[in-house]
């Protein structure tokens, strides 16, 4: 049964610091996806409960993100997992 398609949204306005996975890329629940520079300077992890395939990221390093960007889109296998 094929998963269903979820986009990632930035939780941030900021700018992408670091990528830190790439398309068909495996991920589980929690494991952290992309880290953004906030306006006010702090570097914040991004990750989300699903797990499944990357199917696209959207963004690349440098890029300027609001809270309406999509990040990346994931396959969602609806297996439970869980990242350290």
């Amino acid at each position: 049964m094929p998963g269903v398609v979820e986009p990632v949204y930035s939780p941030y306005h900021g700018t992408v610091e670091k990528v830190l996975t790439m398309k068909a890329n495996r991920v589980y629940e929690w494991e952290r996806l992309f880290l953004i520079k906030t306006k006010n300077g702090l570097v914040e992890e991004v990750s989300v409960g699903i797990s499944g395939h990357i199917i696209s990221v959207d963004v690349k390093q440098g890029e300027n993100v609001t809270p309406d960007t999509v990040l990346a889109k994931i396959e969602d296998d609806f297996t439970i997992t869980g990242c350290d």
